[in-house]
């Protein structure tokens, strides 16, 4: 424990020398430095910053240290997130790679996969998109059929993946494709690397309610694809998915520490907006009730976050709590996004134009995203399904 917090002081005085006073402010989406060929970044400190953190091994603190990690253990790496979250530091890269392929690429990678795709995730020189979901397999995606035909030494790859975020601006794509047509839906699963750039890749951009376009449909058209992109063995690819998944749900459960939204949270706005009585409490008893009943959820959430990493330190992890705690996270981000709506009540109705200041424009569009999470890495829907069948051990009918 001694060492711990040796580490935490080492920690906490790296930041405050090398974090620019500007990357301490909470990042509009605008400032989100992300990983790529051609990465941009809003500032020289944005720069500074990720070069720094990028040297020190913190852009991803848990990885090897020889592929570009900081070689972190799981408890420093959760001091690390600790103080810069203290100090108000911001990411200083944002990338799939690092919160989902990385993880997989390296439980199920080959050495030379290892040596090819992690340090330049690590160092932020590819930027890397998502293809799981299709048009007619989305919760059910054991049935999609984007097909990679094995022609001798490449893959020949047919279809169309959607809702492939940021598609339309990544390097490569991580990709869920049937190798074998006539196998039972997960057996007949490989999981490919693809480079964006190679011939018959294309996008379409989605336009989605909360007025973006981050979502876009991805085609393949006769692409060749290297067999050493095969990650994990032929026809085995939904066990790397599966994987994967759970980092996705974990990020998911997770979500909302950097994306953008208005500067309250629910009781500052409660007592902005609505407002004490003269018996000191807030107004509306209604809306009360709802605030407590989200706080009492937050701070359950985020003690049993904790629990589990003890748990999981102790060597105790229970393998569910991820399907659990993506499903209830993401149900309260959307409750809280339903409860800042009514606690601004008209003022939540701006879209843009006078009358609304930027914190309640936000507040709209954070209500429109947080229906993605729900959604993204596994519907409420199907992983109550799972909770059932694998936690709880119900019945299928």
């Amino acid at each position: 424990m001694a060492d711990l917090d040796q580490f935490r002081l080492e920690v906490r005085q790296w930041l405050e020398d090398n974090c620019p006073a500007s990357q301490r402010l909470p990042i509009t989406r605008e400032e989100q430095v992300w990983a790529g060929r051609n990465k941009q970044f809003p500032s020289a400190d944005a720069k500074l910053w990720f070069e720094r953190m990028r040297d020190k091994g913190w852009t991803v603190p848990e990885w090897p240290s020889e592929l570009g990690g900081g070689g972190l253990d799981e408890r420093q790496a959760k001091i690390l997130k600790e103080e810069m979250k203290a100090l108000g530091c911001r990411t200083p890269l944002f990338d799939l790679g690092i919160w989902m392929l990385g993880p997989a690429v390296l439980e199920f990678g080959n050495d030379e996969q290892k040596q090819e795709h992690i340090p330049k995730i690590a160092r932020g020189e590819v930027r890397w998109c998502q293809g799981y979901s299709e048009p007619g397999a989305g919760s059910d995606l054991a049935s999609l059929q984007t097909r990679a035909e094995d022609m001798g030494d490449h893959f020949l790859v047919n279809g169309s993946k959607i809702w492939t975020t940021n598609a339309d601006k990544a390097d490569w794509i991580f990709c869920l494709v049937r190798t074998d047509p006539d196998a039972k839906k997960q057996e007949g699963i490989s999981f490919l690397l693809i480079d964006m750039d190679d011939p018959g890749v294309s996008t379409t951009l989605i336009e989605l309610i909360s007025g973006e376009s981050e979502f876009c449909q991805t085609f393949f058209d006769n692409v060749k694809v290297p067999k050493k992109n095969l990650v994990g063995e032929l026809n085995k690819g939904w066990s790397v998915a599966k994987a994967l998944l759970k980092h996705e749900r974990k990020l998911m459960s997770e979500i909302g520490g950097d994306t953008p939204g208005p500067s309250f949270g629910p009781v500052q706005a409660a007592l902005e907006y609505v407002g004490k009585g003269a018996d000191g409490k807030l107004k509306d008893a209604a809306l009360r009730d709802q605030l407590v009943r989200h706080e009492m959820a937050y701070r359950a959430i985020g003690l049993t976050h904790f629990r589990t990493f003890e748990e999981r330190m102790s060597g105790q992890a229970d393998s569910n709590v991820p399907l659990i705690m993506k499903y209830v996270g993401t149900e309260e981000g959307k409750r809280k996004e339903e409860l800042l709506l009514a606690l601004l009540g008209h003022q939540a109705l701006g879209w843009d134009g006078e009358g609304f200041n930027e914190d309640e424009k936000l507040t709209t569009r954070g209500w429109l995203f947080s229906k993605a999470l729900s959604i993204a890495g596994g519907t409420s829907e199907v992983q109550l399904n799972i909770i059932a069948k694998r936690v709880l051990g119900l019945p299928q009918q």
